[in-house]
């Protein structure tokens, strides 16, 4: 097994080592992040950052790169009360929600640009995505600055709209009818496969596949 270490990393050629350390956590969630400026204008970015943060209450966060260059997902979060929609990337549209990772010009929204419909629904102010089968509306409520300039956005999940055949009686999600891609490092994606499900683990039981 090779080892490389912390040293190694850090010499390594920028984009070889962008490749490797994005790739390390496995696989990803792949999601794109609407925004609106308080001018209305739209944007949308994707991110493979979102996590789990809690559930009583509903928190999820995303991470945003270091703001030492302008960062428009970010600044219109600020900008509009801590507003913004996470919304699942659909397998037949990956190769539109990757070029939304391309540097337009402030005044150009990814929606129309990459081939996506921007809508508003029950008053919020930060516009999902219409082809999504799963869209989340969040506030933030917290943001934490890490030590390598990126900034942990921990926010309340106020919304939940998806598509009915993707929520089990039991709660859990079914992705796979859902339709959705995974991420893994800068730009590889993937189609979820069916899981294996296994109960609640218990001391001296060991997990049996449902």
């Amino acid at each position: 097994m090779r080892h490389i270490t912390a040293a190694e990393i850090a010499a390594f050629e920028k984009i070889y080592r962008l490749n490797l350390v994005n790739g390390l956590p496995g696989f990803k969630p792949a999601n794109l992040v609407g925004t609106a400026a308080p001018d209305g204008q739209t944007n949308l970015a994707v991110f493979s950052s979102a996590i789990h943060l809690g559930s009583d209450p509903a928190v999820l966060g995303i991470v945003t790169r270091p703001t030492t260059v302008p960062r428009h997902t970010y600044q219109n979060i600020k900008d509009s009360g801590g507003c913004f929609t996470l919304n699942h990337v659909p397998l037949s549209l990956v190769a539109q929600a990757h070029y939304t990772s391309a540097n337009f010009e402030d005044n150009v929204s990814e929606f129309a640009e990459c081939g996506f419909t921007a809508v508003h629904r029950d008053g919020f102010s930060a516009p999902y995505v219409a082809e999504s089968s799963l869209s989340i509306g969040l506030r933030l409520r917290e943001e934490h600055a890490i030590f390598n300039g990126t900034v942990l956005l921990v926010s309340e999940v106020e919304h939940v709209y998806l598509r009915e055949e993707g929520l089990r009686p039991d709660g859990t999600l079914d992705l796979v009818a859902l339709g959705e891609a995974a991420i893994s490092g800068l730009d590889g994606y993937h189609e979820v496969l069916p899981p294996t499900r296994y109960g609640y683990a218990r001391p001296g039981q060991f997990p049996k596949a449902q």
